[in-house]
């Protein structure tokens, strides 16, 4: 499968941070636990930010679901969930919430056909200043398969993937880049614009506590008290403990790149072993090394503020 050759300087200048409001996709397995849903809902918050054009459903399989296409269909019934608790800010119009595919790559050049990938597809062709930023939070399975299908968007969006572990991690066996190896090595492989958010010692700074969340997210809205409830109902409730929300990291990069850190660097080989290698002539990409906690979550509290 061959993609279109983007030079070095049309990639750096697609993957400049994002300067003012941007088009931007949300790809998300929504109901794999509970960190999606307060991406959704951040994502919706953010209008000065972002225009949301589309939310897409993301397959997953793992103890909540019974393969990755009821994993989709759950996520897409979470997402309908949280926008519902969202009230006029969750209100979008008819034909914003896609299913995606039902399973993971078999092959490298075997995409999956869905409603999600043909939206992604057709959001990136239309008419736009500047790039579709889409916001992958889970198997990238939906992304790739749009990349298969019509190879020509990669000149025309940047992917912003949280996924796998650092490029100096002894391994990258992390949920969404192991579940869908084929989608995950052609991300790094194919040229798109990308920017990629490390789960471990990046994304893992995205931590909250019970008690926070008491004191900053219940009681703002239904939306504040559902993610008060799901999380309470997943998280242990034991001294010291938190849970990270990573999935809010690709939002947050985009409200306000500097709260997310990158730097640039050549593309990392996705080994048949998970793990990492190094070849200084592949393509450059941002790299996220770290997470402005206490910025990430006060933004996001004041936007849950304001639904109260």
């Amino acid at each position: 499968m061959s993609f279109p050759p983007l030079t070095d300087i049309q990639r750096l200048s697609l993957l400049e941070p994002p300067a003012g409001p941007v088009d931007v996709v949300l790809d998300t397995d929504t109901y794999n636990e509970i960190d999606d849903q307060f991406a959704v809902a951040y994502a919706m918050l953010a209008g000065d930010r972002l225009n949301l054009r589309a939310i897409c459903a993301a397959p997953f399989h793992n103890q909540r679901s019974d393969g990755p296409g009821d994993g989709m269909v759950r996520s897409y019934d979470e997402i309908l969930r949280v926008l519902e608790r969202l009230g006029p800010h969750g209100r979008p119009p008819d034909g914003f919430v896609y299913r995606g595919s039902t399973a993971f790559l078999s092959a490298a050049d075997a995409p999956v056909d869905s409603e999600a990938a043909r939206r992604l597809v057709e959001l990136a062709m239309a008419p736009r200043e500047g790039p579709l930023y889409v916001l992958a939070i889970g198997a990238i399975t939906n992304v790739a398969s749009a990349i298969l299908l019509e190879p020509q968007i990669i000149e025309r969006i940047v992917v912003v993937w949280l996924g796998g572990h650092a490029p100096d991690s002894p391994h990258t066996i992390e949920f969404n880049l192991r579940q869908d190896l084929h989608a995950s090595r052609l991300i790094f492989d194919c040229g798109v614009p990308f920017v990629w958010i490390p789960c471990r010692n990046v994304a893992e700074h995205l931590r909250t506590t019970d008690p926070e969340m008491a004191a900053y997210v219940k009681g703002r809205g239904p939306v504040g008290d559902y993610l008060y409830e799901i999380y309470h109902d997943y998280c242990r409730q034991t001294p010291g403990f938190s849970k990270v929300i990573w999935d809010i990291s690709t939002v947050a990069w985009v409200i306000r790149p500097d709260w997310v850190p990158t730097v640039i660097d050549h593309s990392p080989i996705l080994t048949d072993q998970v793990t990492w290698s190094v070849d200084r002539a592949r393509p450059l990409i941002r790299v996220a090394v770290g997470c402005n906690r206490d910025a990430v979550f006060g933004d996001l509290f004041q936007r849950l503020e304001a639904t109260a």
